[in-house]
């Protein structure tokens, strides 16, 4: 089955959870954010220590295996390594923000984190004491390492369930009372933003005994957003985010994947079944894409226009069953779409159910368009008109 990300969940940054963090009582470093080498070295000085970190500022993991995370002693490897990181590109996403932390007296690191498990129905508690950026290897190949317990949301997080979850990973009782406070506050900071991620990456003990949380990740899913203006506020959308978001305020559910096979569906279920087929064929899909259940020409326009701005896409394949949605009308807003888009990319159409005959007859007057009577019969010909080797998964 075709793997889809979650629709819009909203990441913010280091710096801003972090700031939720402190908010919430949970330590943190001493950090500011800079926006170029001069703000780094300035940041560097009003701290006023030895050793410090640069951290780039971007919404994806794996920083430091790229090189966005260095650590410096010297205003000139601070200018040196803010200079570096600010010129370069994290999984396709552009290094324009960095963090200046304070170094931490690290001799311990643990991994602290709050989810949302369908699963289990609640938020679940996960604990390991092995944290760092190796995170996701434990998790894949030595899982018992993580501790994970499903928090009843009738009961929350008292201090007896979070101090008997605090001593799984420390036995020093002044650690585990620390943690115990820490996950209250975690816990509370969860519920009360709407969240659907709250992680610690590390969490680090110091030489001092002290727990702060170098390292942090929160998510939001924006069906709550409208309850935050605060969070909000804090979307700081990629690119293809962006698209994305836009397109919601069309109406249209789009996501943009990484394949060549435009689809334009109608309904959420018959959009995953159509990429779910092409991929069964050994295609693969641009996007998921949905026009809604009572599609007018404009938004077919709209959702034509969406697609073909999408380089990757080389062929496009339209899937509508009409039940609310007439087949006349989608005929109509495709028809439309050619007249105000100029584009060679092949269109095949396969459309059934209300007023299917007379979209079908509409479409037939423009030989750019392809009519197929079923979704095999569709997909076998889109594909046929995109490279194999690129339609490969």
């Amino acid at each position: 089955m075709f793997l889809l990300k979650t629709l819009y969940l909203m990441k913010i940054h280091e710096y801003q959870t972090k700031t939720f963090f402190s908010h919430y009582g949970i330590p943190v470093e001493r950090h500011t954010l800079c926006l170029s080498p001069a703000d780094a070295v300035n940041a560097y000085r009003s701290m006023n220590v030895k050793r410090a970190v640069v951290k780039a500022q971007v919404l994806t993991g794996g920083r430091g295996k790229a090189g966005g995370v260095k650590p410096v002693e010297q205003e000139e490897e601070v200018y040196r390594a803010a200079t570096d990181i600010l010129g370069m590109t994290i999984k396709g996403l552009p290094v324009r923000k960095l963090l200046l932390s304070e170094a931490v007296d690290i001799i311990g690191e643990y991994y602290v984190g709050l989810t949302i498990d369908r699963n289990t129905r609640a938020v679940t508690l996960m604990l390991s004491t092995a944290g760092g950026m190796e995170i996701e290897e434990v998790a894949a190949h030595t899982p018992e390492k993580i501790i994970r317990y499903a928090i009843d949301p009738m009961v929350g997080m008292p201090p007896y369930r979070a101090r008997h979850l605090a001593f799984k990973l420390f036995r020093s009782p002044e650690h585990a009372t620390r943690l115990t406070e820490m996950l209250q506050n975690l816990y509370r900071l969860l519920v009360e933003k709407d969240a659907s991620l709250v992680e610690i990456n590390p969490l680090v003990l110091t030489g001092k005994g002290g727990l702060i949380a170098v390292d942090g990740k929160m998510t939001f899913d924006d069906n709550a957003l409208f309850r935050h203006p605060d969070v909000q506020a804090l979307f700081d959308p990629t690119d293809e985010e962006r698209i994305e978001v836009n397109a919601k305020a069309k109406g249209i559910s789009y996501i943009q994947t990484k394949g060549n096979v435009g689809c334009m569906v109608n309904g959420a279920g018959l959009a995953m079944a159509t990429m779910d087929v092409i991929k069964l064929y050994g295609g693969s899909p641009a996007n998921f894409l949905d026009v809604g259940g009572s599609s007018s020409p404009t938004k077919v326009v709209e959702a034509m226009e969406l697609l073909l701005t999408d380089p990757q896409v080389k062929a496009v394949l339209v899937n509508i069953f009409g039940g609310i949605t007439r087949g006349e009308d989608v005929a109509i807003g495709l028809l439309e779409a050619f007249k105000q888009i100029e584009s060679n990319i092949p269109v095949v159409v396969r459309l059934t159910g209300t007023d299917d005959a007379a979209g079908r007859e509409l479409l037939r007057t423009n030989p750019r368009f392809r009519i197929a009577m079923s979704l095999e019969e569709a997909t076998r010909m889109t594909l046929d008109m995109v490279n194999p080797q690129e339609a490969q998964s």
